[in-house]
């Protein structure tokens, strides 16, 4: 049997992949979307670069906002667990 320190350090070992799953996604997605679709905008346009440096810019933003928001629920979840 599981004794109960070994189940806080597996469930630690869980939520830090979960983190790291969701972090990547939360990262990757929005300049994926907002780079092509800047890309593709100046391309329809011909702004070249200025829809890819708005759509840069809105994804880092974006990006940071939700970094912060998922780092307060993890730390809220890290402190449930202790």
């Amino acid at each position: 049997m599981e004794t109960k320190k070994e189940k806080k350090e597996r469930s630690a070992m869980w939520l830090a992949l979960d983190i790291a799953y969701q972090l990547g996604y939360l990262i990757a997605l929005p300049i994926v979307v907002l780079g092509f679709g800047g890309a593709w905008m100046d391309k329809k346009f011909l702004t070249s670069p200025l829809f890819l440096l708005i759509g840069i810019t809105l994804s880092f933003i974006i990006t940071t906002i939700g970094t912060f928001r998922k780092i307060k629920t993890i730390t809220d979840q890290m402190n449930s667990i202790k």
